[in-house]
Protein backbone atom coordinates (compact mmCIF):
# COMPACT_ATOMS: atom_id res chain seq x y z
CA UNK A 1 0.00 0.00 0.00
CA UNK A 2 2.06 2.89 -1.33
CA UNK A 3 1.09 6.64 -2.29
CA UNK A 4 1.97 6.42 -5.62
CA UNK A 5 -1.70 5.46 -7.11
CA UNK A 6 -2.99 8.54 -6.60
CA UNK A 7 -0.30 10.64 -8.41
CA UNK A 8 -1.89 8.65 -11.76
CA UNK A 9 -3.77 10.07 -14.62
CA UNK A 10 -7.89 8.94 -14.08
CA UNK A 11 -7.64 5.70 -16.70
CA UNK A 12 -4.63 4.15 -14.77
CA UNK A 13 -6.96 4.30 -11.43
CA UNK A 14 -7.95 1.02 -10.10
CA UNK A 15 -11.18 0.30 -7.76
CA UNK A 16 -10.01 -1.42 -4.43
CA UNK A 17 -6.18 0.44 -4.61
CA UNK A 18 -5.07 1.51 -1.35
CA UNK A 19 -3.35 3.66 0.05
CA UNK A 20 -1.87 4.85 3.57
CA UNK A 21 -0.74 8.01 4.44
CA UNK A 22 1.57 9.13 7.03
CA UNK A 23 0.93 10.25 10.46
CA UNK A 24 -0.19 13.47 11.88
CA UNK A 25 -0.12 14.44 15.59
CA UNK A 26 -3.10 16.95 17.20
CA UNK A 27 -1.70 19.94 19.28
CA UNK A 28 -2.76 21.95 21.27
CA UNK A 29 -1.74 24.77 19.15
CA UNK A 30 -4.21 22.99 16.03
CA UNK A 31 -7.03 23.36 18.63
CA UNK A 32 -6.61 26.95 19.37
CA UNK A 33 -5.40 27.86 15.39
CA UNK A 34 -8.78 25.78 14.30
CA UNK A 35 -10.93 27.60 16.94
CA UNK A 36 -9.49 31.21 16.07
CA UNK A 37 -10.22 30.28 12.24
CA UNK A 38 -13.94 29.11 12.34
CA UNK A 39 -15.35 30.87 15.35
CA UNK A 40 -15.75 27.42 17.16
CA UNK A 41 -14.86 28.07 20.37
CA UNK A 42 -17.04 25.38 22.49
CA UNK A 43 -15.72 24.45 25.74
CA UNK A 44 -14.99 20.82 24.33
CA UNK A 45 -12.19 22.36 22.48
CA UNK A 46 -10.63 25.00 24.48
CA UNK A 47 -11.69 25.49 28.01
CA UNK A 48 -9.43 22.71 29.49
CA UNK A 49 -11.07 22.78 32.50
CA UNK A 50 -14.96 22.36 31.61
CA UNK A 51 -13.25 19.45 28.96
CA UNK A 52 -11.91 17.94 32.28
CA UNK A 53 -15.59 17.84 33.62
CA UNK A 54 -17.20 16.86 30.49
CA UNK A 55 -18.04 12.86 29.48
CA UNK A 56 -14.32 12.64 27.19
CA UNK A 57 -12.64 14.04 29.83
CA UNK A 58 -10.17 16.48 28.23
CA UNK A 59 -9.82 18.71 25.27
CA UNK A 60 -10.90 17.23 22.17
CA UNK A 61 -10.14 18.13 18.45
CA UNK A 62 -12.71 19.38 16.30
CA UNK A 63 -14.52 16.89 13.81
CA UNK A 64 -14.20 19.39 11.06
CA UNK A 65 -10.50 19.84 11.92
CA UNK A 66 -9.77 16.02 11.93
CA UNK A 67 -11.56 15.72 8.58
CA UNK A 68 -9.51 18.73 7.14
CA UNK A 69 -6.40 17.16 8.54
CA UNK A 70 -7.39 14.27 6.97
CA UNK A 71 -8.22 15.16 3.75
CA UNK A 72 -4.68 17.38 3.67
CA UNK A 73 -2.83 14.07 4.56
CA UNK A 74 -3.68 12.41 1.30
CA UNK A 75 -0.93 12.35 -1.21
CA UNK A 76 -3.03 14.07 -4.06
CA UNK A 77 -1.42 14.96 -7.03
CA UNK A 78 -2.58 18.75 -8.07
CA UNK A 79 -1.39 18.11 -11.96
CA UNK A 80 -4.20 15.14 -11.60
CA UNK A 81 -7.51 16.38 -9.28
CA UNK A 82 -8.88 19.28 -10.75
CA UNK A 83 -11.29 20.06 -7.78
CA UNK A 84 -12.77 18.28 -4.28
CA UNK A 85 -16.13 17.64 -5.45
CA UNK A 86 -17.78 16.56 -2.74
CA UNK A 87 -17.58 14.61 1.27
CA UNK A 88 -20.89 12.17 1.83
CA UNK A 89 -21.28 10.15 4.78
CA UNK A 90 -19.15 11.68 7.45
CA UNK A 91 -18.80 9.47 10.81
CA UNK A 92 -17.23 10.33 13.85
CA UNK A 93 -16.89 7.37 15.94
CA UNK A 94 -14.07 8.36 18.45
CA UNK A 95 -12.71 11.38 19.96
CA UNK A 96 -8.87 12.77 19.19
CA UNK A 97 -7.36 14.13 21.78
CA UNK A 98 -4.52 16.50 21.65
CA UNK A 99 -1.20 14.49 21.40
CA UNK A 100 -3.07 11.87 18.77
CA UNK A 101 -1.50 10.81 16.19
CA UNK A 102 -3.94 10.02 13.24
CA UNK A 103 -3.45 8.60 10.00
CA UNK A 104 -5.72 7.58 7.02
CA UNK A 105 -7.08 4.73 4.77
CA UNK A 106 -7.85 5.87 1.62
CA UNK A 107 -9.57 2.65 -0.86
CA UNK A 108 -10.59 3.63 -4.44
CA UNK A 109 -14.41 2.90 -4.26
CA UNK A 110 -15.64 4.02 -7.33
CA UNK A 111 -14.68 5.36 -11.08
CA UNK A 112 -17.11 7.58 -13.20
CA UNK A 113 -15.33 8.85 -16.33
CA UNK A 114 -17.30 12.71 -17.29
CA UNK A 115 -16.13 13.26 -20.52
CA UNK A 116 -12.76 12.99 -22.67
CA UNK A 117 -11.00 14.92 -20.45
CA UNK A 118 -12.08 14.59 -16.79
CA UNK A 119 -13.48 11.53 -14.24
CA UNK A 120 -14.74 11.30 -11.11
CA UNK A 121 -13.43 9.27 -8.58
CA UNK A 122 -14.87 8.52 -5.23
CA UNK A 123 -12.37 7.57 -2.20
CA UNK A 124 -13.21 5.82 0.87
CA UNK A 125 -11.53 7.06 3.92
CA UNK A 126 -10.82 5.57 6.88
CA UNK A 127 -9.13 7.74 10.02
CA UNK A 128 -6.96 5.63 12.76
CA UNK A 129 -5.30 6.79 15.43
CA UNK A 130 -1.88 5.91 16.78
CA UNK A 131 -3.46 2.09 18.18
CA UNK A 132 -5.15 2.13 14.75
CA UNK A 133 -8.77 2.33 16.36
CA UNK A 134 -11.22 3.88 13.58
CA UNK A 135 -11.73 7.54 14.89
CA UNK A 136 -13.81 8.81 11.41
CA UNK A 137 -15.01 7.77 8.48
CA UNK A 138 -15.81 9.29 4.72
CA UNK A 139 -16.57 8.88 1.36
CA UNK A 140 -14.90 11.67 -0.93
CA UNK A 141 -15.54 12.74 -4.72
CA UNK A 142 -12.53 14.35 -6.47
CA UNK A 143 -12.97 15.23 -10.04
CA UNK A 144 -9.96 14.22 -12.17
CA UNK A 145 -7.94 14.39 -14.65
CA UNK A 146 -7.42 11.95 -17.82
CA UNK A 147 -4.75 11.45 -20.01
CA UNK A 148 -5.04 13.58 -23.43
CA UNK A 149 -5.44 10.81 -26.02
CA UNK A 150 -2.43 9.80 -28.12
CA UNK A 151 -4.40 10.33 -31.48
CA UNK A 152 -5.08 14.32 -30.72
CA UNK A 153 -2.09 14.72 -29.43
CA UNK A 154 -0.20 12.99 -32.58
CA UNK A 155 -2.60 15.13 -35.08
CA UNK A 156 -2.67 18.51 -33.40
CA UNK A 157 -6.43 18.09 -33.14
CA UNK A 158 -6.56 18.22 -29.36
CA UNK A 159 -7.83 22.14 -29.80
CA UNK A 160 -10.88 21.12 -32.02
CA UNK A 161 -11.69 17.86 -29.88
CA UNK A 162 -11.91 20.11 -26.43
CA UNK A 163 -14.03 22.60 -28.25
CA UNK A 164 -16.34 19.80 -29.28
CA UNK A 165 -16.15 18.19 -26.17
CA UNK A 166 -17.21 21.38 -24.23
CA UNK A 167 -20.58 21.43 -27.10
CA UNK A 168 -21.10 17.52 -26.21
CA UNK A 169 -20.15 18.32 -22.33
CA UNK A 170 -23.53 21.01 -22.95
CA UNK A 171 -25.95 19.17 -24.22
CA UNK A 172 -25.40 16.26 -22.05
CA UNK A 173 -27.64 14.67 -20.10
CA UNK A 174 -29.24 15.86 -16.56
CA UNK A 175 -26.91 13.29 -14.78
CA UNK A 176 -23.75 14.72 -16.27
CA UNK A 177 -24.51 18.18 -15.13
CA UNK A 178 -25.20 16.98 -11.72
CA UNK A 179 -21.95 15.15 -11.40
CA UNK A 180 -20.32 18.84 -12.63
CA UNK A 181 -18.92 21.02 -9.93
CA UNK A 182 -20.20 23.89 -12.21
CA UNK A 183 -23.93 25.47 -12.25
CA UNK A 184 -24.43 25.33 -16.03
CA UNK A 185 -23.26 21.09 -16.49
CA UNK A 186 -19.43 22.43 -17.54
CA UNK A 187 -16.34 20.65 -16.04
CA UNK A 188 -13.41 22.87 -15.02
CA UNK A 189 -10.41 22.20 -16.83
Amino acid sequence: MSTEPLTVDFDRLEVGTRVVTRGRTITETDLVSFSALTGDWHPQHADAEWAAASPFGERIAHGMLVLSYSVGLLPIDPERVVALRGLRNVVFKRPVPIGCTISVEAEIAGLQPLDPGHGLVELALRVRDGDGKLVARASLEALWRRAPSEASSANGAQAGSANSSKAETRASSTETAELSPCADGRVLV
